[in-house]
């Protein structure tokens, strides 16, 4: 069974910084892909960051320049690191984990932790 767990959110002042942390059960080579997701109230979950098994990653437009998405392969753990936060950065990130299975892809979803950004 496969767990993903947040950590890092919490409420900033418009222009500062989170870090954001999703620790794996267990090894990330397993996974093919990574990522975060968000969602805001009212609105669909909708993808941030990504970072694919050989190391390249992908970005909302809205976040190009702001976020970075990196992973430490000896804690299981990928971040995200949010710079020069907006108020529309709002919501809840989700953590997920891509494992890519004959043809199939099984995601796996972390609970969620909560990114508040006061104007």
């Amino acid at each position: 069974q496969v767990q993903l767990v947040e950590s890092g959110g919490g409420l900033v002042q418009a222009g500062g910084s989170l870090r954001l942390s999703c620790a794996a059960s267990g090894s990330i080579f397993s996974f093919n892909a990574m990522g975060w997701y968000r969602q805001a109230p009212g609105k669909q979950r909708e993808l941030v960051a990504a970072i694919i098994s050989g190391g390249s990653t992908n970005y909302a437009d809205s976040v190009k320049g702001r976020f970075t998405i990196s992973r430490d392969n000896t804690k299981n753990t990928v971040y995200l690191q949010m710079n020069s936060l907006k108020p529309e950065d709002t919501g809840v990130y989700y953590c997920h984990a891509d494992r890519h299975v004959d043809r199939h892809t099984l995601r796996y979803w972390g609970q969620g932790t909560q990114v508040t950004v006061s104007s």
